[in-house]
Parts: C-alpha cells; sequence; structure tokens
C-alpha cells in the first residue's frame, strides 16, 4: 500500500494556519477541526514551515511556564519537517515515523503539500491490509478443503 491509497480514503484536505497565528488561535482551529495537529504555512497551505502539534503545547506549557498562549506557533512549532511523496509505501513512512518519534507527515507532490498523513492514518491502514489478509487466506483456506 502507498500513502496516496490513505489519501483516496482520509481525503487531501489540510490545515493550515500562518506563522504569526497566536498558539490560543491555532489551539481553538485544532479543536475545532478535531485535530492533534496543525500545518504552520505562510502561504495557505502550498508549503510547510513547521507543524505543531498537542505535543508541541504540553512542552511549551513546561517550558515557558504557561505563558504560551499569546506566543506565535513560529515560537513552537516544529521546524524540522519530514515529509514524504504519494509513492511512498506507507511501511516506509511509518518506520519514519517510529525511528523519528513524531505522529504527522505533510504529503508533498512536486513542490506543494498534497495532505497530511497521521500515524492513526498509518496503524488504520495497517490494520485494513491485515484484515484483508486474513479474509484472502480464510477464503483460501476453505476453497481447499
Amino acid at each position: 500500500m502507498s500513502v496516496k491509497d490513505i489519501l483516496h480514503g482520509k481525503g487531501r484536505k489540510v490545515v493550515a494556519i500562518p506563522p504569526h497565528t497566536t498558539v490560543m488561535v491555532a489551539i481553538k482551529r485544532m479543536k475545532l477541526e478535531n485535530i492533534a495537529a496543525i500545518m504552520v504555512s505562510s502561504d495557505g497551505g502550498k508549503t510547510v514551515e513547521g507543524i505543531m502539534s498537542e505535543r508541541d503545547i504540553v512542552r511549551a506549557l513546561i517550558d515557558h511556564k504557561g505563558d504560551v498562549l499569546d506566543l506565535p506557533v513560529s515560537e513552537l512549532m516544529s521546524r524540522a519537517v519530514v515529509t514524504c511523496t504519494p509513492e511512498d509505501s506507507v511501511a516506509s513512512v511509518m518506520r519514519t515515523m517510529t525511528q523519528r518519534r513524531f505522529r504527522h507527515v505533510p504529503v508533498v507532490e512536486n513542490g506543494t503539500v498534497v495532505g497530511l498523513i497521521s500515524i492513526g492514518d498509518v496503524v488504520k491502514d495497517r490494520i485494513d491490509t491485515m484484515e484483508m489478509e486474513t479474509h484472502v487466506l480464510r477464503d483460501y483456506i476453505v476453497a481447499h478443503n
């Protein structure tokens, strides 16, 4: 399975905010969209400058002793964003996410962000694949007995 298969199922919607957006506004947007991370982009989501996740917010609360809500997201976001392409295998993206310990990966095609996948999307894909393989094996066993 490839990343494009995940995007086909979940859609290509990417929620992005500009880097000057306050953390409070970003949190409200994340709640509204029911997402755990938000992409930071100056051009409306065509390119990625960073990602701000719930994990970044929690760490900032500790580092800044709670005074983070009025800061711009550019001060908290993760800047070293690893991307993937629609053609990348789900297994390779899962391996990278596990090794590098992050949960969200923008999908980039021809220099433009075309989606965002999460560890939840990757795990769901693996479970769906395993269930399909189980059904195929079960059908094979039944047909050959």
